[in-house]
């Protein structure tokens, strides 16, 4: 009897230290990043944008850092739900994330047929950047002021044309606040990204466009387009002398783009931590942040519990401006 108990007793330590082990197995099966496997990193958008050139900039020094490769994968197209649907079809395993810019919280906000619930599908790691976007017509246009456009706007009955990087893209929000609070009309064109949006302003196919500065304080100082204001105040961090659009001040629009990296809700939330710290101590070098800076964005971070409570109320937010708007997926 006696054996028989102390037997038993010994079967349960060591099944409860196998069933221990086993949880601890399931909770960080493998180290991550995995040795010598890649780091794929979505960028819902064209190369060559705001979210593109930033994206590159973490992505060197990530693989520096970790020793393992870091590709990156544009996947443009449907204000991010491309990207979005590539991400959920990879394993959680933290080998894939996306990098996003805030026209992700847009179509979030304004596309009731999403395939995925943004809000439970996705999770955050961190913001990375703020940057404010701009205004731009074409120097052909002859106009020089905000009061020009608008003023162009009331006197066109059948309304302006505006670009952005497709439905649902920030830029389609700034441009079509600007129309409401200017008190015209404006029909919006969408693009497959912004650099094509404001090739069209260059060419006269749209009256005006919003961009963040990297598609277009170039293009300013070689007299190819006018920047006429900018979505936030921060704007004239970037381009001196910018004013700042009257949309700023309108309750609950963030005139300022911003870009934060997500992934699978279920790949484990050590992993997240552990790649928001990197990517936080990674924005803080400070050619990271002189590249940042180049490109027109400021560098910030968050944690991943601040990147969900950012995302949730930005959305929230929008789609209470876009009902206002009447901005909807069709």
């Amino acid at each position: 009897m006696s054996f028989s108990l102390k037997l038993s007793r010994r079967l349960l330590v060591a099944g409860a230290a196998v069933l221990s082990a086993t949880a601890a197995l399931a909770q960080d099966p493998q180290p991550y990043p995995q040795p010598g496997q890649p780091i794929r990193i979505i960028i819902p958008a064209t190369p060559g944008g705001t979210t593109d050139i930033l994206a590159r900039v973490l992505a060197r020094h990530l693989q520096d850092s970790w020793g393992v490769p870091v590709l990156i994968d544009n996947k443009a197209g449907a204000g991010g739900v491309v990207g979005a649907t590539a991400l959920l079809a990879a394993k959680p395993d933290g080998q894939t994330v996306m990098m996003v810019p805030s026209a992700f919280g847009v179509r979030s906000a304004i596309d009731p047929k999403l395939s995925y619930d943004p809000l439970h599908d996705i999770a955050g790691v961190g913001l990375i950047a703020r940057s404010p976007s701009f205004l731009v017509v074409s120097p052909a246009q002859k106009i020089t002021s905000v009061a020009q456009l608008v003023a162009l706007g009331k006197a066109t009955p059948e309304g302006l044309n505006f670009g952005s990087a497709g439905v649902g893209s920030t830029a389609h929000l700034h441009g079509a606040m600007f129309a409401k609070v200017g008190g015209f009309q404006a029909t919006h064109i969408p693009y497959r990204g912004t650099p094509e949006a404001i090739n069209d302003v260059m060419g006269g196919r749209l009256v005006y466009a919003f961009a963040p500065a990297p598609n277009v304080m170039n293009l300013a100082k070689s007299g190819q387009v006018v920047i006429l204001g900018s979505s936030s105040p921060n704007g004239v961090k970037f381009v001196p002398g910018t004013p700042t659009l009257p949309q700023a001040r309108t309750p609950g629009y963030d005139g300022e783009d911003w870009f934060g990296t997500v992934v699978s809700s279920k790949m484990p939330k050590a992993y997240r931590e552990k790649l928001s710290k990197e990517l936080a101590r990674i924005l803080q070098l400070p050619d990271v942040r002189e590249a940042f800076v180049g490109a027109g964005a400021e560098p910030v971070s968050s944690t991943p519990d601040q990147m969900d409570a950012m995302l949730r109320s930005y959305i929230t937010d929008t789609r209470k401006l876009a009902d206002e708007m009447k901005i909807t997926v069709e």
